[in-house]
Order: structure tokens, then C-alpha cells, then sequence
């Protein structure tokens, strides 16, 4: 580097920097002070994990305002998730932090760790600076918060009772859970197109195809979600005799999931494609790939038979059953007597509106389902919606039932009823996020964390969810604590 060649002692400075604010001032200059050059590097809008609404500048017009104090000699976007590169390159004398990242412990990214050995490796050293700090995300919050008003006084009142600290602590306890996932596997196809126009010779629409994507649907997402969370995650299923999908099922599962696959002769696993018109983000058409009868006698016994030895051995039994034929009369008779907690949704869908309904069971520890899911459950469209879940709770013998009402929230009820607002900000892709929300909600129910804090960690992960296109990825356990934290600051 040429300013090494002229002994010039190199300082740099890493962070969002989403708020320029007089902490971040200061840090600047105390940094400047042990060095003859300050070099700041700004992470790149893609690497920011404080939540979907975050950041509120765009990574140009935080290097800007950077650029313009005269302590910053060199502002660059950082092309990394961390640092490390960056140090690596510059070999600088002096990697600089506030003192609010000294105790590592804090640090669910562990990037300080790998900066601080990064520093070291090329003879340099970390310092960490000492004067008055500010949370961007707290002035954020209250000043700049693209939620509505509404919401936002509900997160100042919830983080005047609750902690983000004690809120993540059950998302981190759930790691020593055992957790069985039982439900139909569905592979997601988008088939991404381009409107060409109205056919000549027939009322009907052409589109040019342009390209196909691919994501592990049904319950093949929500045990990716998990796995996450979880060290111990069995998944049970079926998968088609036939066009199997096996390979790349097994290729985008989490390796820690322990996978019971059973096969269904003369049948595909489940695809359920859509066409999509690739500029405005339009879905079409949708068409499924599936047989949905019930299991045969020979299949029947054998998911009944599986899961008889492997209920017992779990503390939390997830059930999303998608009414596809492969949970019935039987099974889920067999699920509600021996599962030592289960957590339940019946989902509707296209393939089975009208024919299938949680009553099927008549027991839970955990329900989580949509408000139009309650309201056709309840045969009732216009009625109080309270009344239907204590309606429904009667019926499943189920007194914890989550709600969940888009961009209203949700509705939580543990012998009382709490309403708490969404957390979205951006919503790309609403497929399978109750499905997100169910799975890590049942986390924290098991452990009897707080009703409100249970629906408040759903709505974080409802936002994270919809904030990507269909199950593209899964939730991350460092963005949804980081998520949190900004969110409570």
C-alpha cells in the first residue's frame, strides 16, 4: 500500500453507520488520533441484519456522510459480511470498535472474534474506543421508524416490560429441544415469465418463460427453519415412488436433520408450480403436481407404525398438515394421544378448500392458524373473532392459540386474549409465513415463555419471512436476534 511505503500508521473503522450521530463522531475522531490515516469501511446494504426495515440509508448515503467529516481520510462499501477481508487487505496498524463490543459474549455474529484474529494476523492491533456512545437503532426507532405510529408505541410499551436479552434467551434454550416435524414434503417451483400478450386465435394469455427457481416447500421449509435453532430435528414424510425430487430435497436440507423418508409407490412428491410475471412479481397461475388421496392400507401402516416408536422420544411434536392425503384418520389419532407436546395447523389451500379442517384432531398443546382458516373452520365469515377461538379451544381441548391476521398481526389467547401489530415493513412473498411462524413459535411455547412475547417473536419472524422470495432462505438465528434487538432499542 503507498501509504505504508511512506510510514504513515493506517487506523480503520468498520460499522452500518446508519445514523450518523455524535457517538459515531467521536469514535471517528478518537480513532484518528492514533494513527496519521483513518479509513472507514461501510457494510453494504445486502449484509445489514438489523430486520427487513433496516437500513433506513441505503449504503451510498452512508458513505457520504461519512466522507464528509473531516477526521475520515478513505470511505469504502465493504464487499463483505464482516470485516476480516478488508483488514486482510489494508494490513492497517489499528482496528478500531466502541466499547460496546468488547464483551464478545454479546456478539451472536462472532465477527469481532475473526476481526480481532484478522488484526493480529497481519501485526496490527484491535482498540477499542472509550467515550460517550448512541444507538443508531434507538434514534431510529424513535425519529426515523418506517413503521406506523401505532406500532410504534407498541414496541416502546412491550420493551418497557421485556428485554430483548430475556426474549432471545428462549430462542437460544431451544437448542437442547428434541423436535419431530411430521407432514407432507412439497417442492416450490416459480417459473418466472414475461406477458406477451393476448393469443390470436384463442381468448387466452402467452407468456415468454425466462426462468425457474426451485425452493424445498411444505414441511421441507419449516424443518430448514429449525434446524437452525435446533440440534436435534427428525423429519417425517413422504416422498413420491416416482419423480421423487430426493436429490435435491436431500441436497437443500440442513445436513444436522435426521430424515425418515418414506415412499409412496406410483406417485410424485408434491410440486406445486407458479407462473409468475417476473416485473411486477405477479403470480398467475398456479399448478399442482400431486396425488392427494388418502394412503393405501400398506403406506397407512407404515407412517403409523414409524411414528409410534419415534413419539415418545421427542419433548415437541410439530404437525402442519396440508390435507394432502398423507395424515389420516389414523395417524392423526396416533399424533394427538402420544405426542408429549403438539403443535398443530391444518392448513387450506387450493387442493383441499372445503374437505379439510383442523377438527380433524381433538387435541393440541399449540394451534397456530390463519383468520381465515378460524373463520372457515367456524362456518362463521363476519362473526367476533374472539368468540370462534374460544369456540375452537373448547373443540381441541387447546388453550394457547395464536391468530395470525397479516397486516394486522396477530391475535394471541392463553386464557386471555393479546393483540399484537405486524412488524413488516417490506413484503415480497407472503408464501409460507404462518408456516415460519408456527415452527419457531412453538419453540418458545414449549417452554411457556409469555403469550405476548411468543406472539411478538412470531411477528419478527413473520416480517423476516415475507421480506423473502418464497423459502429462498430460511430464517437466520443471528438476523432474527439482531432483528430483536433493533427493534426493542
Amino acid at each position: 500500500m503507498r501509504l505504508r511505503g511512506i510510514k504513515k500508521k493506517i487506523v480503520h473503522c468498520h460499522g452500518v453507520f446508519d445514523l450518523l450521530h455524535i457517538g459515531h463522531i467521536r469514535y471517528f475522531e478518537q480513532a484518528r488520533r492514533l494513527g496519521d490515516i483513518l479509513i472507514v469501511t461501510v457494510t453494504s446494504d445486502k449484509f445489514v441484519n438489523k430486520g427487513p426495515h433496516r437500513p433506513v440509508f441505503n449504503q451510498d448515503l452512508r458513505a457520504e456522510a461519512i466522507a464528509a467529516l473531516d477526521c475520515v481520510n478513505y470511505v469504502a462499501i465493504n464487499k463483505w459480511p464482516t470485516a476480516v477481508k478488508t483488514i486482510q487487505m489494508l494490513k492497517p496498524n489499528f482496528y478500531v470498535k466502541g466499547n460496546e463490543y468488547e464483551d464478545k459474549s454479546k456478539d451472536y455474529t462472532r465477527g469481532i472474534g475473526l476481526e480481532e484474529a484478522a488484526i493480529k494476523s497481519v501485526g496490527g492491533k484491535i482498540i477499542f474506543t472509550n467515550d460517550i456512545t448512541f444507538s443508531s437503532s434507538n434514534l431510529i426507532n424513535r425519529y426515523f421508524s418506517p413503521l406506523p405510529r401505532k406500532t410504534q408505541n407498541y414496541l416502546s410499551d412491550f420493551s418497557n416490560r421485556y428485554k430483548a436479552k430475556d426474549i432471545i434467551a428462549y430462542l437460544k434454550n431451544a437448542q437442547s429441544l428434541k423436535v419431530l416435524v411430521v407432514g407432507e414434503a412439497i417442492v416450490d417451483e416459480y417459473q418466472y415469465c414475461q406477458a406477451i400478450g393476448k393469443s390470436c386465435k384463442e381468448p387466452m394469455l402467452v407468456i415468454r418463460h425466462l426462468s425457474t427457481e426451485r425452493f424445498l416447500g411444505g414441511i421441507l421449509a419449516v424443518v430448514n427453519h429449525l434446524a437452525n435453532f435446533c440440534e436435534s430435528v427428525n423429519l417425517v414424510t413422504y416422498l413420491g415412488g416416482k419423480n421423487s425430487q430426493e436429490d435435491f430435497i436431500r441436497q437443500k436440507l440442513n445436513p444436522k436433520i435426521e430424515k425418515t423418508f418414506l415412499y409412496r409407490a406410483n406417485s410424485s412428491t408434491i410440486v406445486k408450480r407458479r407462473f409468475i410475471e417476473s416485473y411486477f412479481f405477479t403470480k398467475l397461475l398456479g399448478v399442482y403436481e400431486m396425488d392427494d388421496q388418502p394412503l393405501d392400507e400398506a403406506n397407512n401402516m407404515n407412517l403409523y407404525k414409524t411414528l409410534n416408536e419415534l413419539l415418545p422420544k421427542y419433548d415437541l411434536v410439530i404437525v402442519i398438515d396440508f390435507g394432502h392425503g398423507m395424515l389420516t384418520e389414523k395417524v392423526i389419532r396416533l399424533l394427538c394421544d402420544k405426542a408429549r407436546f403438539l403443535a398443530l395447523n391444518a392448513q387450506f389451500n387450493a387442493g383441499n378448500f372445503g374437505y379439510h379442517t383442523i377438527s380433524k384432531y381433538h387435541r393440541a398443546d399449540y394451534v397456530c392458524m390463519a383468520e381465515n382458516e378460524i373463520k372457515i373452520e367456524q362456518r362463521n365469515q363476519w362473526g367476533d373473532l374472539r368468540k370462534m377461538v374460544l369456540g375452537l379451544s373448547a373443540k381441541l381441548n387447546c388453550d394457547r392459540i395464536v391468530i395470525t391476521r397479516g397486516n394486522y398481526g396477530c391475535l394471541c389467547y392463553d386464557q386471555n386474549f393479546t393483540e399484537i401489530p405486524a412488524f413488516a415493513h417490506q413484503v415480497v412473498d407472503r408464501m409460507g409465513a404462518g408456516d415460519a411462524f408456527l415452527s419457531l413459535t412453538a419453540l418458545c411455547m414449549i417452554q411457556q415463555a409469555p403469550m405476548e412475547v411468543v406472539g411478538f417473536i412470531g411477528n419478527v419472524v413473520g416480517a423476516e419471512a415475507v421480506a423473502t422470495v418464497g423459502h429462498r432462505k430460511s430464517i437466520d438465528r443471528v438476523s432474527l436476534f439482531k432483528h430483536i434487538e433493533s427493534l426493542l432499542k
